[in-house]
């Protein structure tokens, strides 16, 4: 891809300014071989509604995601707001990261986060390398929601909480 010009974007300006855009924070979840496996992603958006997809971006450096890409299935788990724990946990590097968090396997073979405010299992669509991370689609085949509830958010590089009209 052609640069429109030679200036070089600082990675911490970058990561700064983007920090001002609040997201949610989800759980990208699935079993390999019967074990749970996932990490932490604020990269998540709705796609399309015909076909509903989603889309989700994963660091290319990701150790999970390979073992659940390799399955074709995952769920993302949209965590609430005291769910600050279990985003800790599973959004660094380590063996055994679901250990002390409270979950299920899903109907299509995917991890649902107990608590969680709403969940998405999906079949893998397409994967495609964007810079140092996949963009990754996902046909939705199955969500919930709870009724109530309020959700973990990200910005300026920390949790937030914000006031919401239900």
């Amino acid at each position: 891809m052609e640069r429109l010009n030679d200036h070089r974007i600082d990675a911490a300006v970058f990561r700064d300014v983007l920090g001002r855009f609040a997201s949610g924070i989800t759980v990208v979840a699935g079993l390999d071989d019967g074990e749970p496996v996932g990490f932490a992603c604020q990269s998540f958006a709705s796609l399309s509604l015909d076909p509903p997809l989603v889309m989700l971006a994963v660091g290319k450096s990701s150790t999970s995601w390979p073992r659940i890409e390799r399955t074709g299935r995952f769920c993302v788990n949209i965590l609430a707001e005291d769910q600050r724990d279990t985003c800790a946990a599973l959004g660094r590097s380590g063996p055994d990261k679901f250990a002390h968090i409270p979950w299920s396997a899903g109907a299509y073979g995917t991890v649902r986060i107990d608590g969680a405010l709403a969940t998405v299992d999906c079949r893998l669509a397409d994967v495609h390398q964007a810079g140092d991370h996949y963009i990754v689609t996902g046909e939705v085949i199955d969500l919930a929601a709870q009724e109530d509830g309020r959700p973990l958010l990200y910005f300026r590089s920390r949790y937030a909480t914000g006031t919401f009209a239900n």
